[in-house]
């Protein structure tokens, strides 16, 4: 964001709390969650005791060495499925409380429009909690790992969303129908609308499997298979074709990852005080060089796709 010059929030969505635990320090961890106990969950409990959307200050902080804002996860979220899929229900019958639920972080959104880009960081499900996340958002991007699952959750994906879109669409449809007037959040009508932004792949690493390394071509075979995969099934869910849906690779790191993480700082900002030696200052350089193209590679596809 300092480099861009661009206001910046992430909304971590994963109950494991991945992205919360590596922007902050852990006494600053500790602290969130055993005193102030401003989390995510601040924005998924009132619409659970069916008081409506979240009023008042919402839980941001500011993550001290990435310098973005961010809405810390909770791992009480995972509780939350049950309630979801209730109101998810509920919502596609066009029911008021049901599509309240559903699209609380739509309502969320509404409430950081002076953000230039908000960013929910997902667990690697299709459950009801993520459902809501891609029920409000406009834009995903897909992590690849270079593995025949990652491939065939390709095909998982784009059937959910087509579904997804169908019930919720339905479901406006109805409440228009029984109310005379459409369902707004903030003064604006709800639609389905998210469109599919891009991939990244990981370099692989040859695996040892019975004590012998999978052969390369194993892997090369599997990459070989994503762009026309993706093609099939993420670009058609799309008003606009994409130039370029690959916007990134992210290199193999090694001993920088953990570097990174105990040290709550982003791995191209690492420095010889974190423990950063010799060639992996090569590393660090890369990896900010790697980041600015993918970062450039994805503006471009939001500007072709908006």
């Amino acid at each position: 964001h300092k480099v861009r010059n661009k206001k910046v929030m992430i909304v971590d969505m994963d109950p494991q709390c991945n992205a919360t635990a590596y922007m902050f320090p852990y006494p600053q961890i500790e602290e969130i969650y055993t005193k102030t106990k401003k989390t995510i969950y601040e924005i998924v409990k009132p619409l659970q005791r069916g008081i409506g959307f979240q009023k008042g200050e919402l839980p941001i902080l500011k993550s001290p060495y990435f310098e973005v804002d961010v809405i810390v996860g909770d791992p009480d979220l995972s509780l939350s499925e049950d309630f979801l899929s209730k109101d998810w229900l509920d919502g596609k019958a066009g029911d008021f409380r049901g599509l309240q639920t559903t699209l609380m972080f739509r309502d969320l959104l509404s409430k950081l429009d002076d953000y230039d880009y908000v960013f929910f960081d997902v667990g690697p499900s299709l459950g009801a909690l993520n459902r809501s996340v891609l029920a409000a958002s406009d834009f995903f991007i897909v992590p690849m790992s270079s593995d025949i699952f990652s491939i065939q959750a390709l095909e998982n994906i784009a059937k959910s969303l087509k579904e997804w879109n169908k019930q919720l669409t339905r479901g406006l449809e109805d409440f228009k129908e029984k109310e005379g007037e459409p369902f707004k959040i903030d003064g604006e009508e709800v639609s389905w609308h998210i469109q599919f932004a891009g991939y990244v792949t990981q370099q692989y690493t040859a695996k040892t499997v019975g004590g012998k390394k999978q052969p390369v071509k194993a892997y090369e075979r599997i990459i070989k298979k994503i762009p026309t995969t993706v093609k099939k099934y993420l670009m058609s869910l799309n008003r606009a074709d994409l130039i370029a849906p690959k916007i990134g690779e992210i290199t193999n790191l090694h001993s920088l990852v953990p570097l990174s993480q105990n040290s709550s700082v982003p791995i191209f900002a690492l420095k010889a005080e974190h423990g950063v030696v010799g060639a992996h200052f090569n590393k660090v350089k890369e990896f900010e060089d790697t980041l600015s193209l993918i970062s450039d590679n994805l503006i471009t596809n939001l500007n072709l796709l908006s």
